[in-house]
C-alpha cells in the first residue's frame, strides 16, 4: 500500500472543488430543504405535481433552443470509450473545438427545467390529462463565468402549466411569486412583467424586425452594461444610429404601468403584433383585480418593464423576472410563455408558461437578512445524554417512543463527559438535551434542559413528548404558516 501511495501521482494532490459547485454541510442542507418544502407547499396549493427528468439529455434536445448565447454555457459530455476514434481527421487538424463536438459529443448537463419538460411532454402525451400542471426542484449546469449569486451548478424550482392558452395562468404565477416568496419572508420584491409580443412590436416598428433576437439579447443587458453598453452592442449586431434614436424614449419608458401601456399603444399604433402584447399584460392585470389582488398594482410589486427581454429564444408573450429589494442580488427568478416549444419536438400546437424560481440565490438573500427560522438549522430537535449501558433500560425505549411521535431525537453514541456531550449538542444546535442518570431513573422524572437559557426542568417521559411536540416541529412537517396580507 505504501509503495502504491509513492508512485501514484494523484496521492499527493490536495482536493478542491470545481470552479461554481459548492459543497452542503448539514444545517446548509437544513436550510435548502427549508426552501424546497415551502415552495413545494405552495405549489401543491395551487394545484401541480411533481415530476423529474435525467440530469443529462440528448445534446440534440438541447441546443437551438437558447439561441446563440445559451448554446455557448451547455455542458458537453463527451462519449464514453475513446471519443476521438470517429473524428474526422481533417476536424482533428483543424482544431475547431465547435465543429469537433457533434463528433465527440452525443449528451450534455441540461441547461434549465423547461426545455427537458417540453421533450417529456412530448414523449408522454398519451398518458397526461391536459392542461397539465408540474413542478420540478432539480439541479441544472450552466457554463457561466461564477461569481456571486451566479453559479456553475444550481438548483431551478420551475412551475408550468402546458395545453392553456388563458392569461389566468399568468396571472396565478403572480399570485405564486407572491405567496411563495411570502412564505419565505421576503416582504419587499418587485415582480417585473414584459411581452415578447411588444418587443417583437418595437421592432417591427424601428423597421429591423428580422434583428428581434439581436435587439432582445441586447436589451437584456442593460442592468448589467448600461444604455451606452446595449447601443454599442445594437450597433455591433446591425442597428444604425436612427434605430437607437427610436429606441432610447423606448428603453427609457417612464411612468405607472397605466401610463407606460398607454405610452406604448401609441408607439405601437402601426404593429398589431405590438398592440396584442399590450393587450395582453392589461388582461393579467385584470384577472388581478378580480382576484382581489390590486394592491400588488397599486404599490408597484409588480412593474411593466420594457427592458425586460429574457434572452431565451423560445419565449413568445409575457415573461416575467422577479428581484428582492432587502438584499443586493439578481433576479431571483423568471419565466414566461413559451407557445411554440413543444413544436421544436413534433407536438404542434400545445402552448405553455411556466416560471422559475431561484434556488441559490433564494438562499442566499434569506442567509443575508437571516430569515431562515431556528428550526431550520438542526434537525435534532433533542439529545439523549449517554451514561452507560446502565441507563440503557430506560433510554432506549424513551428514544423510540421520541421518534414514534415524530420527534427528532437522538442518543449520544457512548458515554462521555457532560461536557463532551454538551459541545456535541451545541455544535448541532440542537435546542434541547435529556439528562437520564441514576436519580432521574429512580424518580421517573427526567431533567431536560434548554440549550438557548441554559435553564433545566424535570419532566415525566409522556410530558417530555408532548412538549416536545408542542415546542419544535415534527419531522417531515417543517413548513412554516402563512400568512400574508393585501
Amino acid at each position: 500500500m505504501s509503495r502504491f501511495y509513492y508512485l501514484c501521482p494523484m496521492a499527493n494532490i490536495k482536493p478542491s472543488l470545481a470552479k461554481g459547485t459548492r459543497d452542503f454541510s448539514p444545517q446548509e442542507m437544513e436550510k435548502r430543504n427549508y426552501i424546497f418544502n415551502t415552495l413545494r407547499t405552495v405549489f401543491k396549493k395551487f394545484g401541480y405535481n411533481e415530476i423529474q427528468t435525467p440530469s443529462f439529455e440528448n445534446l440534440s434536445t438541447l441546443t437551438g433552443k437558447y439561441g446563440e448565447e445559451g448554446d455557448k454555457l451547455i455542458f458537453k459530455i463527451l462519449n464514453s470509450g475513446d471519443y476521438l476514434v470517429k473524428a474526422p481527421e481533417e476536424l482533428l487538424d483543424e482544431k475547431s473545438s465547435n465543429k469537433l463536438i457533434p463528433h465527440i459529443s452525443e449528451k450534455a448537463l441540461r441547461y434549465d427545467l423547461t426545455v427537458p419538460f417540453a421533450r417529456y411532454v412530448v414523449m408522454h402525451q398519451h398518458e397526461i390529462a391536459l392542461p397539465f400542471k408540474r413542478f420540478q426542484i432539480q439541479p441544472v449546469w450552466r457554463a457561466d463565468r461564477p461569481q456571486r449569486g451566479r453559479y456553475r451548478e444550481f438548483y431551478q424550482c420551475d412551475v408550468d402549466v402546458v395545453g392553456s392558452s388563458s392569461l389566468l395562468n399568468e396571472a396565478e404565477f403572480v399570485l405564486v411569486y407572491r405567496e411563495a416568496l411570502a412564505a419565505l419572508g421576503l416582504k419587499d420584491f418587485t415582480i417585473k412583467i414584459n411581452n415578447r409580443k411588444i418587443l417583437s412590436g418595437i421592432a417591427e416598428v424601428i423597421g429591423k424586425p428580422e434583428l428581434i433576437v439581436d435587439m432582445t439579447v441586447a436589451i437584456d443587458k442593460l442592468d448589467k452594461i448600461g444604455l451606452d453598453g446595449v447601443n454599442r452592442e445594437l450597433l455591433v449586431r446591425g442597428f444604425t444610429e436612427a434605430d437607437l434614436d427610436l429606441l432610447k424614449p423606448i428603453i427609457l419608458l417612464d411612468g405607472t404601468n397605466d401610463e407606460k401601456l398607454m405610452s406604448l399603444k401609441e408607439v405601437l399604433s402601426a404593429s398589431s403584433i405590438g398592440l396584442e402584447g399590450v393587450t395582453e399584460i392589461e388582461e393579467v392585470f385584470r384577472y388581478l383585480k378580480d382576484f382581489g389582488a390590486e394592491r400588488l398594482l397599486d404599490n408597484n410589486t409588480i412593474e411593466v418593464d420594457i427592458t425586460l427581454a429574457r434572452g431565451l429564444n423560445y419565449y413568445t408573450g409575457c415573461i416575467f423576472e422577479v428581484k428582492t429589494n432587502e438584499a443586493s442580488m439578481g433576479s431571483i427568478g423568471g419565466g414566461g410563455r413559451y407557445d411554440d416549444l413543444t413544436g421544436m419536438f413534433g407536438l404542434k400546437g400545445l402552448t405553455g408558461v411556466g416560471i422559475s424560481f431561484g434556488a441559490d440565490r433564494i438562499y442566499d438573500v434569506l442567509d443575508e437578512l437571516e430569515l431562515f427560522p431556528a428550526s431550520s438549522v438542526s434537525s435534532t430537535q433533542v439529545l439523549i445524554a449517554n451514561f452507560g449501558e446502565e441507563t440503557h433500560a430506560h433510554t432506549l425505549p424513551l428514544l423510540f417512543n421520541l421518534r414514534e411521535a415524530g420527534v427528532a431525537a437522538e442518543l449520544y453514541p457512548a458515554p462521555a463527559k457532560l461536557k463532551k456531550q454538551m459541545g456535541y449538542a451545541d455544535g448541532k444546535q440542537i435546542p434541547y438535551v435529556l439528562l437520564v442518570g441514576e436519580e432521574e431513573m429512580a424518580s421517573g422524572s427526567y431533567s431536560l434542559r434548554d440549550m438557548s437559557s441554559g435553564e433545566q426542568q424535570k419532566i415525566s417521559g409522556e410530558e417530555l413528548i408532548a412538549f416536545l411536540t408542542k415546542n419544535t416541529i415534527s419531522c417531515g412537517n417543517i413548513v412554516r404558516n402563512i400568512v400574508i396580507n393585501d
